[in-house]
């Protein structure tokens, strides 16, 4: 495809008598504009409001509108394909150790959280066993806790809606 890509934008230098390096550069730059708004998946009036910056005629933003518009769904479905394939929760199992003494210390109290993630990845079951100091995965759980506090506010409620 590249030898492919060379030759119509050597064709298109011809028929615009622009270089072949600024009709390459305007290929790259309406692919990231398509790719990165359908991948957000943003709305009409947000993509007229990202494109009405660059200055271009109207006739162009309605016909970049209706490119975007008529492609949006195949730029997703090829993006998910190319994405990585991530593993995904399946379960989790959990045991607290205590460690009452050893041979230096008599009474000494040493607790360690073990955890078993299950995960699925392309089909198959894999398992990462972590250990912890419960202090450890006490400021574990506040930072997640404030993550989720995080997600209720408008301004991650506004991003989350333009994703979706």
């Amino acid at each position: 495809r590249a030898g492919q890509g060379t030759a119509i934008c050597a064709f298109s230098k011809g028929k615009l008598n622009v270089g072949t390096d600024t009709v390459q550069q305007g290929v790259e730059g309406l692919m990231y504009l398509l790719s990165e708004s359908s991948k957000l998946m943003i709305s009409e009036v947000d993509f007229q409001d990202s494109i009405h910056v660059l200055g271009f005629s109207d006739e162009l933003n309605k016909l970049l509108l209706q490119l975007y518009l008529d492609n949006r769904k195949e730029i997703r479905s090829i993006l998910s394909e190319l994405a990585p394939k991530l593993p995904s929760y399946h379960s989790l199992e959990w045991r607290l150790d205590v460690q009452l003494a050893s041979r230096s210390l008599r009474q000494q109290i040493k607790p360690a959280v073990t955890l078993k993630l299950h995960l699925n990845q392309n089909e198959d079951q894999t398992a990462q066993v972590l250990q912890t100091d419960p202090s450890t995965l006490l400021h574990l759980i506040q930072q997640l806790e404030q993550a989720l506090g995080e997600m209720k506010t408008n301004h991650c409620r506004r991003i989350v809606r333009n994703m979706k």
